[in-house]
């Protein structure tokens, strides 16, 4: 199902603080490097992937390439790094946090008081 741009939007500010995961170098976009992005987007969902040393029409076949074969979403492309989305279903909920006691009122000493 592809993103919507609500959903989009929301990733690309999620993806803001993160680092790159995967850098992809001289060697080009081997099965190796396929393998290690696929192993982070079942860890993480959503990753970063820099890629070194190509030119704009290069990396964007590379996106291409890296979706096609690992089922991911492009979310976005800046530059020389690319960002990827890939939801896991078999990733365990987190469990709800439990709630706080609520706070007794404090008790007003009117020994003070003048």
């Amino acid at each position: 199902m592809p993103l919507t741009p609500t959903d989009r939007r929301a990733l690309k500010a999620r993806a803001h603080a993160l680092d790159p995961v995967v850098i992809i170098g001289g060697q080009g976009l081997s099965p190796t490097v396929l393998k290690e992005i696929d192993v982070s987007l079942k860890g993480h969902e959503l990753i970063k992937v820099k890629v070194a040393g190509e030119d704009r029409e290069t990396r964007a076949l590379m996106l291409r390439e890296i979706c096609a074969a690992t089922g991911a979403e492009p979310v976005q492309s800046i530059g020389r790094m690319l960002v990827l989305y890939r939801e896991n279903a078999e990733a365990p909920s987190k469990p709800p946090r439990p709630k706080r006691k609520p706070q007794r009122a404090t008790k007003r000493s009117f020994q003070n008081i003048r």
